[in-house]
């Protein structure tokens, strides 16, 4: 499962030297260690200036406080190891943030400070999983149940056809999980007169991803003989059951007696 992180940046407020963060959105995977840009231009020194990393949304928001020439251990909780400072780049006006094993709840709105000095980063969360798709039978066809796990936020689930084309499917059914995480499923029944290869496609156009299933589903007469084939393996299965346990039988409790063995 793949989860991505988008940041953009404002400037809250400019003087002779401002800061300045990424001019795109950062693109980043679930448990990585992204760093959340921030420096001041021209640059200066800020080895013996403040500089507050914070979560705005966030009841104790400092995610990080230098100040003195160290960090302050006034720090969310949820934040606890897992962030820092490039000491070596300070004295240039680098004050951005490492924040390591990133995950979902650090999702939200992100400020850097220095005195007269700031910029705001959001912080949007998003993930991804590529789908799965079962086959069954059924008196119309062949029916296929496409089901996709892990995403955020909640994604879109569609059917198309081997040109691409739509497919008339009932509502996708999506489930939240106690972690936040989306579950979509569908199913649709490939009738005679489609063709023979379909895709399962779920999507997020807020995080700009899309996963793709595709699956080749043999012809119904193919699909028919395998079902035969597997019917009479069975069915040999339990006659041979059924003539092992009369021999069980005819073994152990009828000792002195006459006992015909069926043939086999």
């Amino acid at each position: 499962m793949f989860s991505f992180y988008l940041f953009e940046v404002v400037c809250i407020h400019c003087n002779q030297s401002q800061l300045v963060g990424p001019p795109q959105p950062i693109v980043a995977i679930v448990g990585d260690d992204i760093i959340l840009l921030c420096h001041l231009e021209p640059a200066v020194d800020a080895v013996a200036m403040t500089v507050e990393w914070a979560r705005p949304d966030l009841e104790h928001s400092f995610v990080h406080v230098w100040h003195g020439g160290r960090k302050l251990p006034i720090q969310h909780p949820s934040y606890k190891g897992r962030t820092s400072l490039f000491l070596d780049k300070l004295k240039d006006g680098d004050v951005s943030l490492k924040l390591s094993e990133v995950k979902l709840s650090d999702e939200g709105r992100y400020r850097c400070f220095i005195p007269s000095l700031g910029i705001e980063t959001t912080l949007v969360v998003g993930a991804a999983s590529s789908p799965v798709i079962n086959v069954t039978k059924s008196s119309s066809g062949v029916v296929l149940e496409c089901e996709s796990k892990g995403w955020y936020p909640e994604p879109e689930l569609f059917w198309l056809d081997a040109e691409g084309k739509l497919l008339s499917a009932g509502a996708p059914e999506t489930v939240r999980g106690p972690d936040g995480l989306y579950t979509v499923s569908s199913r649709v029944t490939a009738e005679k007169s489609h063709s023979n290869s379909f895709t399962c496609r779920v999507q997020q156009l807020s995080i700009n991803q899309s996963r793709d299933t595709h699956i080749h589903v043999p012809g119904q007469g193919a699909f028919i003989d395998v079902m035969w084939v597997v019917g009479i393996h069975y069915i040999a299965k339990r006659i041979h059951s059924a003539i092992q346990i009369i021999e069980f039988r005819c073994s152990n409790h009828f000792h002195g007696h006459r006992c015909i063995k069926p043939s086999t």
